[in-house]
């Protein structure tokens, strides 16, 4: 049984987040919790939070099997762009540039290695 967790307008470009999420997909939940623990870039601290939140979702759809016997992995994880902040910068001769202050969506299912590899 798959489990889903979601972030939502996380103030960051979704082209930045998904970097991070490319290393993670399909890999196992406990190294991606490492990898991502350890990452140097600022979206894995958020992204780390979400696949921990992922697992405890699991766990509590699960009842009495525990993450770690269920070899859990990442099925799916992905990125959408959220809302988009419109700013104005001061530019010369009077005008205004436009600054776009992006944000984003990331959804991530994991599920226990052994049906995702029956369902595929």
């Amino acid at each position: 049984m798959e489990a889903v967790a979601k972030l939502r307008n996380y103030p960051t470009s979704p082209r930045k987040m998904r970097l991070l999420a490319d290393e993670i997909r399909g890999m196992n939940v406990e190294k991606a919790l490492a990898l991502l623990e350890h990452h140097p870039q600022h979206s894995s601290t958020p992204l780390h939070k979400l696949l921990w939140s992922a697992v405890k979702n699991w766990e509590q759809k699960n009842g009495e099997q525990s993450a770690a016997d269920a070899s859990l992995i990442v099925k799916t994880i992905f990125v959408d762009g959220g809302r988009v902040l419109k700013r104005m910068r001061p530019a010369p001769q009077g005008r205004g540039y436009r600054v776009r202050k992006r944000s984003n969506h990331v959804t991530i299912i994991v599920d226990s290695k052994a049906i995702a590899e029956t369902k595929n």
